[in-house]
């Protein structure tokens, strides 16, 4: 979710000029709200916030309602209330949320097959080569916004630009459901008095070291000395800001982009400190990563634990793999090893295990024996078992105390499964 709220929109008039302005970034207004206003009429124009009720729970998104009281995602829905006492909390529906971006990028895919998805509900457009089917980049935007709302209900914003860069910093500036055509003569004016902080990939601590030296606006970056970028920076960082200042950016759309990760994290409605339970629930939730990879048909070559304390502290661990793996036992084995590594005082708020560095399955070269093999035909069977009747059907025993269903062995297990 954005952090716009609507204020300061800028929209491009009918006819505006598109020349060399070949690539699009389309993005879904407060797309889980509009979802759930699309399927329940009663919440339209009302402030809504997704989540879950609970005190501990975080936004996942917000209507442009609440996020006028100052709700962002990621705030406690306490906070949240706090902020916007009238708002209507709303449980996500998140296989909701996956048709509807899976209708909505076939659209893109109609229109150009250079599609470059960058979340559940944005995407990059090269359009260059449609123009003699669909008219100018500027018509094709136009087209596209009507398609999507026409066919789905649901309103997208789209910035048209030179470069990826400057057309998603259009398409943010034009929330809610709007287009701004920026032509390649003109992304100098264009980006010049914007924040740093608008620059796509500087984040705030980046943006903050320039702001000490008084480069506040992207003008600012332009006139910086090469070196001066460099010593708040880094000579990576500061090489980025030089180029994206000056509208450079040489990255094209990427279709054959994949999703960079897969991960499942819990917060819990009491801080628990009780190391048998959190290594009970990071199995859990590494045998759900592990489901999500093989039912995609990726494997992992690293493993990533993400640990909350009490008083908010966040502390991440990653460990690469000697093999890439879809097998839950061994994403659990090594989130074990690197919860083992992170010093623990507090009561634990949140835990989460991630998959990265995906790759297909099987893209590797097979070794002489497999280690895996025992774990990963029940795994498969587990699959099996859970698509004829339900997640949580099957389980671990160490899972029991709180969660119900049948039993998955927590020791190396003979190949079969027993249902029950």
């Amino acid at each position: 979710m954005g952090r716009g709220d609507g204020t300061g929109r800028l929209v491009s008039p009918e006819g505006a000029n598109d020349t060399g302005a070949g690539i699009l970034h389309v993005d879904m207004d407060a797309f889980y709200a509009s979802v759930e206003q699309l399927d329940d009429p009663s919440l339209r124009g009302k402030a809504i916030i997704i989540g879950a009720p609970e005190s501990r729970s975080v936004v996942s998104s917000a209507s442009y309602e609440a996020r006028r009281y100052g709700v962002r995602s990621a705030m406690p829905v306490s906070q949240a209330l706090r902020l916007c006492p009238h708002a209507i909390v709303v449980l996500p529906h998140f296989e909701r949320y996956l048709e509807m971006s899976a209708r909505v990028m076939r659209i893109f895919r109609d229109v150009t097959p250079l599609v470059e998805p960058l979340s559940i509900d944005e995407a990059f457009l090269d359009v260059r080569g449609a123009r003699r089917l669909w008219g100018s980049p500027g018509e094709i935007a136009r087209m596209l916004r009507a398609r999507v709302l026409d066919e789905t209900g649901l309103t997208c914003s789209i910035g048209v630009a030179a470069t990826k860069h400057v057309a998603k910093m259009a398409s943010t500036i034009s929330k809610p459901d709007g287009l701004l055509i920026i032509a390649e003569a003109d992304t100098a004016a264009f980006l010049g008095p914007r924040s740093v902080r608008a620059l796509w990939g500087v984040g705030p601590k980046a943006s903050e070291a320039l702001e000490r030296r008084g480069i506040r606006t992207i003008a600012d970056a332009l006139e910086a000395p090469r070196d001066v970028l460099d010593r708040a920076l880094g000579p990576a960082m500061g090489d980025r800001v030089w180029h994206l200042a000056r509208g450079i950016d040489a990255r094209e759309v990427d279709t054959s982009r994949v999703e960079k990760s897969i991960g499942h994290e819990e917060t819990f409605h009491e801080d628990i400190g009780d190391d048998a339970v959190l290594r009970s629930e990071l199995r859990r939730l590494a045998d759900r990563v592990g489901a999500r990879l093989r039912s995609n048909g990726w494997e992992a070559s690293t493993v990533a634990v993400k640990v909350r304390f009490a008083d908010f502290t966040t502390i991440s661990r990653s460990q690469t793999l000697a093999e890439p793996t879809a097998v839950g036992q061994r994403i659990g084995d090594a989130a074990h090893e690197l919860f083992a590594s992170i010093e623990r005082s507090l009561p634990v708020r949140l835990i989460g295990v991630r998959a990265e560095k995906l790759r297909p399955s099987g893209s590797a070269m097979p070794g002489l024996w497999d280690d895996d093999e025992g774990w990963r035909r029940l795994e498969d069977a587990l699959d099996d078992a859970t698509a004829r009747f339900g997640r949580g059907a099957v389980t671990r025993a160490t899972n029991l105390g709180s969660r119900g269903g049948g039993t998955l062995p927590s020791s190396p297990p003979a190949p079969r499964l027993d249902e029950g």
